[in-house]
């Protein structure tokens, strides 16, 4: 519901963040370096919110030996910052293993050393974090018939409390995506839920056999690791492919996720945006590395040697079927060249398809009715991340994610995380971060910037 400001000298952060994934821990290490050159007019007052306990991202996909797909040097600071104390490489200093890593000449860390990055970074900034916090509304405060700041609930164990901001930067991330009529559940996953499950189905049961549905990255990996994992078992992939597909990570490729890149993208027609996506989709959409798809293939040949075929491959098929019990759950594959069907009695199904974006304005209530959309029904985004919204509304809502439509491949990856987060700070910067009557009643009441400073650490 709205509000009209009473003109109380409530405080009001210069930015809330929601979420507190690696974007906004980028975010959040921005605002902490500029605050570090900044004199007290010009920092910047934030408070980030993450309904999580602590740091996580994507735990259940850290297997022992998967590994990034971007280069170390996209961390969360270097391409905005190389002199960033917050980097990958002081990470590594940090740990004694600096040496060590240039010795291993590898571009791309182990998945679960760069989660641990994360953690690290996150664990430099965690005054400007509360965990445990969830975002539950957004309410506009009105003055003079203009939305003047947004009104954040937040729910804890603690209950309900309310904050102000100026802006808002908004890092919800992924949730993961299930195929039309298939619901989760005990022997039904989707592939992020795999390490944090799999102890419990080991410990209650002698798997036989395991499904996993997919043809991407996340789905070879998985076959890999459970094939690994459980000797005795068989593993079955099923994908409409003849086979997995490489992805494309040659140097000339690699360019669509270049910085440059998302200028151009956001100026193109919206018919080269659809080109430039079905030209370079391989880069990055059910792409497998070709070590790994090496990898697999080598399994399977030697086990038609040994004549012991644990992994099995139903290529050009898809799972037409899904049947769950307490104690199996039977998958029906197609083929998709002759309709035959295959019934496998499994104990576990796991689908790696992937993630869909969070919708961007499902936590902003009313204030999302003020939110320009395109001519496709989608939300309107600038070029420096904000929602284009009508004029009433003065303060900047910032997307963090579900900006492909607008910014291109790189806006749901690591890639660009560093340069776009510096983009954010421009624009929050060049838009102004006070309005002229907030400063002449902060200064009239005594809540000044120092005052402001204080509660965003609360």
């Amino acid at each position: 519901m709205s509000r009209v400001l009473p003109g109380d000298a409530t405080p009001v952060h210069d930015v809330i963040g929601i979420g507190f994934g690696p974007s906004n821990v980028a975010m959040a290490i921005a605002l902490s370096e500029h605050n570090a050159g900044a004199g007290r007019q010009e920092s910047i007052t934030a408070h980030f919110f993450e309904q999580q306990p602590c740091f996580g991202w994507h735990r259940g996909m850290l297997l022992d030996d998967a590994t990034m797909q971007v280069s170390f040097l996209k961390d969360l600071v270097t391409l905005r910052n190389p002199t960033s104390e917050f980097s990958f490489l002081c990470y590594l200093k940090s740990k004694g293993r600096l040496i060590d890593f240039i010795n291993h000449k590898n571009l791309f860390p182990l998945r679960v050393e760069f989660h641990d990055y994360f953690e690290w970074a996150a664990a430099q900034v965690e005054d400007m974090v509360s965990y445990g916090h969830e975002v539950v509304g957004v309410a506009p405060v009105i003055r003079d018939e203009a939305v003047e700041y947004l009104e954040v609930t937040v729910r804890s164990g603690e209950g309900l409390v309310v904050h102000r901001a100026r802006n808002l930067v908004i890092g919800t991330g992924l949730r993961p995506r299930m195929p039309e009529g298939v619901d989760r559940g005990d022997r039904v996953w989707h592939n992020s839920e795999l390490l944090s499950r799999v102890d419990e189905l080991e410990a209650s049961t002698s798997p036989t056999r395991f499904v996993v549905v997919g043809a991407g990255q996340s789905a070879a990996e998985n076959v890999a690791y459970l094939h690994r994992r459980f000797p005795e078992a068989e593993v079955c992939a099923v994908f409409s492919r003849y086979g997995y597909s490489p992805a494309d990570d040659s140097s000339f490729a690699n360019r669509i996720f270049d910085p440059e890149a998302v200028d151009e993208y956001f100026a193109a027609p919206e018919h080269v945006k659809r080109q430039l996506i079905d030209y370079h989709g391989n880069t990055n959409y059910s792409v497998v590395d070709i070590d790994l798809i090496d990898d697999l293939y080598r399994r399977m040949y030697q086990e038609k040697v040994l004549g012991a075929e644990r992994l099995r491959f139903l290529n050009v098929s898809r799972l037409s079927g899904l049947k769950e019990t307490p104690e199996k759950v039977r998958a029906t594959v197609t083929s998709l060249v002759s309709g035959e069907e295959t019934l496998l009695d499994a104990d576990l199904v796991v689908f790696a398809t992937g993630y869909l974006p969070t919708d961007p304005l499902g936590l902003l209530g009313e204030v999302a009715d003020r939110c320009l959309r395109d001519d496709e029904g989608r939300v309107r985004v600038e070029r420096d991340y904000r929602i284009a919204t009508d004029p009433e509304l003065r303060c900047g809502i910032y997307l963090q994610g579900g900006t492909e439509h607008v910014h291109g491949i790189t806006s749901s990856l690591l890639s660009n995380t560093a340069i776009r987060v510096g983009d954010i700070l421009d624009s929050l910067l060049d838009r102004g971060l006070k309005s002229a009557s907030d400063e002449v009643r902060t200064v009239a009441d005594g809540t000044g910037s120092a005052a402001r400073q204080s509660s965003s650490r609360g």
